[in-house]
């Protein structure tokens, strides 16, 4: 208890400050007449919630997404070295989803970048930057890695990132993919966010165009069912994506979201939808629908491409956590669709939907149940085509002449999680098998060479193969004498030349009077070119 003589001088203290609060409230300068103004508050910033995202990408422009936690303006700052940004794109528009265009590009190019609104930079240092798409047609040494069944938030899901990134060291990715089911369990924006944008934002989302394609999860909504969603594509998918549906990317247009193409070079890619509806209510293993007339355009279009791969997400054979005997969508794209690819000269198709890896040979023809695969009938080599010296490994050698020359049919569903197999499992039509590790594959493209390579969550690559086109040509050169001929082999790998010591790809001769045969195999004896000069006087 307070004493007496405490109380009264504690007491006089509060009745003077609440006499004199009201003058230290209203207190202004003698000279302002002005009523005093509420207090402002501070400004709050934007922040970087999603992204940046590269999406769209060709050989001359790019388009860069991210979102904000509050309305701002968009601004990309980009240049050709880091500190040097001096192009700038922006929208005066306020919103928190930002996409902004880049155009006027230069093909094959790195760009460094910086995102933001107009006045703030939210992300932009030596680590943001990209290359655009070389041209359509040019060969180079180009890298694709392609995702499937990934976005599960789980530490495998981290492994398989971790060790590609790891696999592909120093060198670029020119592009990747996603095979569908890109956000478990039902492909929410809140599942998107947490899945898959948390996961790949420190590396591939901001430094490597993506190309998606679609999965049955991808069309599932908890307010909604997947059977309208099929319909409406009212799905958190086409919302974070953009696609290059007007032809921008390569190809031909395709005016939707759902499928579309695209080059890399000397190489074109499909992107499917095996799930959705097409305005006519058809779906992609239905020949009479909207997708498939498209892809016979697009295919008819680019015919003479180096390479044509398609990817979608269900695939027509598996025996792994599903069933390409007993499903719809799996049985009714093999026996209806199949063909068209077969057909127009596609050279590999690319799958998910299966968490498992599984890879066959080249094949052709063979749209039946799994014990009708007759691998005398159906495929086109006997090859592993793992291209490493061992036992029976030679490339799958192509005649680009042949349109139906057969395709590789590969499955690779378990980047983000692996499960049990049916009881028949392994696939007769399938080479090599595994659903015990997760991983992702990538393919390397150069020239008339492209080689696939799964690349498992150890680090392990446990499956790869070849495939070349054009090669074991026969040469007929005349030359004049004393002249010097250059002789190149029309395949990539190693050396060995009849007349020479030399290893290199390329060599040049002086032959005598007359002719002379020059031959160039590898060191594999898989492949063998020759040349006849004929020299006279």
């Amino acid at each position: 208890m307070l004493k007496t003589n405490t109380v009264q001088p504690l007491v006089k203290f509060v009745l003077l400050f609440y006499s004199l609060l009201p003058l230290a409230l209203h207190a202004q300068d003698d000279n302002d007449d002005e009523p005093m103004q509420p207090r402002r508050q501070a400004a709050v910033l934007p922040a970087l919630i999603r992204g940046p995202y590269l999406q769209a990408a060709s050989d001359k422009s790019i388009v860069i997404r991210w979102r904000t936690n509050a309305l701002a303006r968009s601004r990309v700052s980009y240049g050709l070295a880091p500190g040097q940004l001096t192009n700038k794109v922006e929208e005066t528009a306020l919103t928190t989803e930002h996409s902004i265009r880049l155009t006027g590009l230069a093909p094959h190019t790195k760009y460094y970048y910086a995102i933001g609104d107009i006045k703030t930079v939210l992300q932009g240092d030596s680590t943001n930057y990209f290359f655009t798409l070389p041209m359509a047609g040019t060969t180079g040494f180009y890298r694709v890695g392609m995702f499937g069944d990934c976005g599960t938030n789980s530490p495998k899901q981290r492994s398989v990132r971790d060790q590609f990134l790891k696999y592909l060291g120093n060198n670029y990715l020119d592009a990747w993919t996603l095979l569908g089911d890109n956000a478990y369990p039902n492909a929410t924006d809140v599942e998107y966010q947490s899945n898959f944008f948390n996961v790949y934002k420190e590396d591939l989302l901001k430094n490597c165009p993506l190309f998606p394609a679609p999965g049955n999860h991808d069309y599932h909504d908890l307010d909604y069912s997947a059977a309208a969603a099929q319909k409406s594509h009212q799905v958190a998918y086409y919302q974070n994506f953009t696609m290059p549906e007007e032809g921008e990317s390569g190809g031909q247009a395709s005016h939707t979201q759902s499928y579309y193409s695209f080059d890399i070079g000397n190489a074109h890619f499909l992107s499917l939808d095996s799930y959705g509806e097409g305005k006519d209510a058809k779906r992609l293993y239905d020949p009479s629908g909207e997708q498939v007339k498209w892809i016979k355009k697009d295919l008819a279009k680019n015919k003479n491409k180096g390479w044509v791969i398609a990817y979608w997400h269900h695939p027509p054979y598996t025996m792994g956590t599903h069933n390409s005997d007993r499903e719809t969508e799996l049985v009714k794209i093999r026996e209806q669709f199949l063909q068209v690819l077969e057909k127009a000269g596609v050279d590999l198709v690319i799958c998910g939907h299966s968490h498992v890896y599984e890879r066959s040979k080249l094949m052709n023809g063979y749209y039946g149940l799994e014990a009708d695969f007759d691998g005398s009938k159906y495929n086109k080599s006997n090859s592993s085509g793992t291209y490493d010296g061992s036992s029976n490994s030679c490339p799958y050698i192509i005649d680009p002449s042949n349109k139906q020359h057969g395709m590789v049919y590969v499955v690779t569903g378990s980047a983000g999680k692996i499960g049990p197999t049916q009881a028949t499992w392994p696939h007769n039509a399938m080479h090599y098998s595994n659903a015990s590790v997760t991983g992702a594959t990538l393919l390397e493209i150069q020239a008339n060479r492209l080689d696939l390579k799964w690349v498992c969550s150890d680090g392990v690559v446990r499956d790869h193969f070849t495939m070349m086109k054009g090669v074991n040509t026969k040469s007929a050169i005349k030359a004049k004498s004393g002249q010097a001929v250059t002789l190149t082999a029309s395949f990539i790998g190693s050396y060995r030349w009849s007349n020479s010591k030399e290893t290199t790809r390329s060599i040049q001769v002086h032959p005598p009077t007359g002719k002379t045969i020059y031959t160039v195999s590898d060191t594999q004896t898989c492949l063998q070119d020759s040349f006849e000069v004929e020299v006279k006087d």
